[in-house]
């Protein structure tokens, strides 16, 4: 089989995807975070596909042509995890597994805590947990890390990181944080043509309703960090563990830098396996 692209209708919105594996197999949802897009987990997906998973990467709210609501409110992380629940009924699930990375790791921390009888498991790569990265944001050095989300959140500046000079600022802003070049000018050039506001929109719409009831994780989590991500720090990181009480392994890349899914998919793919066989799902809808 090969990856197709497929569309998924949730919350009236409609959702580009790339699917691979048969529908008989356990559902695996895959969510990128900014400013990339389905097209990161097409490793995966073929990894997955030949385990015998049904994988699934949508284009998230802000990305897919169809799913770009104007209102900034939109785009809160409860609503973006609510996308992720239709998603996976429209699929036919009951229960699945969810992959995130950045944003995405967000939204996978959201689903699990706020729908916990949906998550089977969580992979979570680069992103800590909401509430241990708010503890760290108190402190310097994490939020000299994210000194950049301010200007994400500022009226038209962040559009112009992508629209003037052919988006040499947004492009600049990923190769600092150890994206390559080809990488960068893909994802910024991706968004150039969509509009980067309702990617951006997700910064604006932070607020305090991440996480519902207590914020606890009771699935399994398999949280994946490369000791050289300049995004989210060590604090934050180790503390992620205090927010599980389900297994919890956390796994450190020596050299990995933020964007596990293209660069280190293979020094993580037999965990990330493992951890999907050790907890299956009892079962579809």
């Amino acid at each position: 089989m090969a990856i197709k692209r497929i569309t998924l209708e949730a919350n009236d919105l409609v959702f580009d995807a790339l699917a691979a594996g048969p529908r008989s197999g356990d559902l695996v949802l895959l969510l990128h975070g900014f400013p990339q897009s389905a097209e990161i987990w097409r490793a995966a997906l073929r990894e997955l596909e030949r385990a015998g998973y049904h994988a699934v990467a949508p284009n998230q709210r802000g990305y897919s042509a169809g799913a770009m609501p104007p209102d900034v409110a939109a785009y809160r992380v409860s609503e973006l995890a609510d996308d992720v629940r239709q998603m996976a009924e429209r699929l036919g699930s009951t229960r699945f597994h969810v992959i995130g990375h950045d944003w995405g790791g967000t939204v996978a921390w959201e689903l699990g805590a706020r729908a916990p009888e949906l998550v089977g498991t969580l992979t979570v790569m680069s992103t800590p947990h909401t509430r241990a990265l708010g503890r760290a944001l108190r402190g310097a050095e994490q939020r000299a890390r994210m000194a950049y989300v301010p200007a994400l959140r500022a009226p038209m500046l962040g559009e112009a990181m992508f629209s003037v000079a052919g988006g040499a600022a947004a492009e600049a802003l990923l190769l600092a944080t150890g994206a390559t070049r080809e990488e960068a000018r893909r994802d910024v050039g991706r968004l150039r043509e969509t509009g980067a506001t309702g990617a951006l929109n997700w910064y604006r719409a932070i607020s305090s309703d991440a996480l519902g009831g207590d914020g606890m994780i009771a699935a399994p989590v398999l949280h994946i960090w490369g000791d050289r991500d300049i995004a989210f720090g060590r604090e934050a990181t180790e503390s992620t563990q205090q927010y599980v009480t389900g297994p919890y392994h956390l796994v450190e890349l020596t050299g990995g830098t933020h964007w596990i899914p293209e660069q280190h998919w293979e020094d993580v793919a037999d965990l990330v396996l493992e951890h999907l066989r050790e907890h299956p799902l009892s079962k579809r809808a």
